[in-house]
């Protein structure tokens, strides 16, 4: 017969013995490594109040410094704004009016005309500056393109500087020296000026038949512009028209009489407004009766 192999009961009770070891150590295991992350937890982790700690020792140097920096740089380099500002005051003081000025505007209006004689009363009250104060008179007229001579019958008051052209000035004038406000040329200088009418024609020196600065007798002419004779033109951007018809010390009869004897020359009619005004006062606008 073969042999048949029973099972006992201490064989099953070793495996449950073996089986609960192993749970035993499992636990024991889990246990260390429990222990272990305890161990290491004050080191690599700390508790929100030291974090809070920690931030405050690192962040707190660098904040109090960069007030610091920021003025100190602002100081050194002032902003775009703070220049302008500068600019400005600058500007500002240069245009502070002194008394005189001040004084002077005051006793005229910029928005309303005034007769001929009205304005040059009011001229001569103005208080004048320490030298003898040019009579202007600005004229604009209706079209470009204007132009002639007059004479005025006190004179300007301006000494002018009159040359009659030769070879020794168109070489100057070629140079870039000028040093003459009218010039008088023969017939037969003109195709030599024609060289330098560019530089002649910008600033209304061309000499022209028209305002007698062409002429066969030269001499006769410096003498006419000598006494008194002046030339007017537009200017060549613009129809207006400049002109100086005496000195503040004329008086008022003479300035009078020069005044009316431009307006005269230019023609009423063409003039759309003018303006009378010395060196350094305000501007009067003038009151024009065709």
């Amino acid at each position: 017969m073969g042999k048949i192999r029973v099972k006992s009961f201490d064989e099953s009770e070793n495996l449950e013995a073996e089986a609960k070891k192993k749970a035993k150590r499992e636990a024991k295991k889990m246990a260390k490594e429990a222990e272990k992350a305890q161990k290491k937890t004050p080191v690599e982790t700390k508790t929100p109040v030291e974090e809070v700690e920690t931030a405050k020792e690192t962040v707190a140097a660098p904040a109090e410094k960069a007030p610091l920096e920021t003025t100190q740089t602002e100081e050194s380099t002032p902003s775009d704004k703070d220049a302008k500002k500068t600019k400005k005051e600058k500007f500002a003081k240069k245009k502070t009016l002194s008394a005189r000025i001040a004084g002077n505007r005051k006793l005229v209006s910029k928005n309303q005309t005034y007769p001929l004689e009205k304005a040059v009363g009011l001229l001569s009250q103005f208080k004048t500056s320490k030298f003898d104060e040019s009579v202007e008179l600005h004229i604009n007229v209706k079209e470009k393109g204007i132009s002639g001579t007059l004479n005025l019958p006190h004179g300007s008051g301006k000494t002018l500087r009159i040359k009659i052209a030769d070879d020794n000035l168109l070489s100057d004038v070629e140079k870039g020296k000028i040093d003459f406000d009218v010039l008088v040329a023969t017939p037969d200088m003109m195709p030599k000026l024609a060289k330098i009418a560019r530089i002649l024609g910008p600033r209304g020196l061309m000499p022209n038949p028209k305002n007698g600065t062409v002429t066969p007798k030269p001499d006769e002419a410096v003498k006419k512009l000598s006494g008194g004779e002046i030339r007017f033109k537009t200017e060549s951007k613009a129809p207006v028209i400049h002109l100086i018809i005496g000195k503040v010390s004329f008086g008022e009869a003479k300035i009078m009489e020069n005044a009316k004897t431009a307006i005269t020359a230019v023609g009423a009619n063409k003039i759309k407004s003018a303006t009378l005004t010395s060196t350094m006062s305000p501007g009067i606008k003038l009151q024009i009766q065709n």
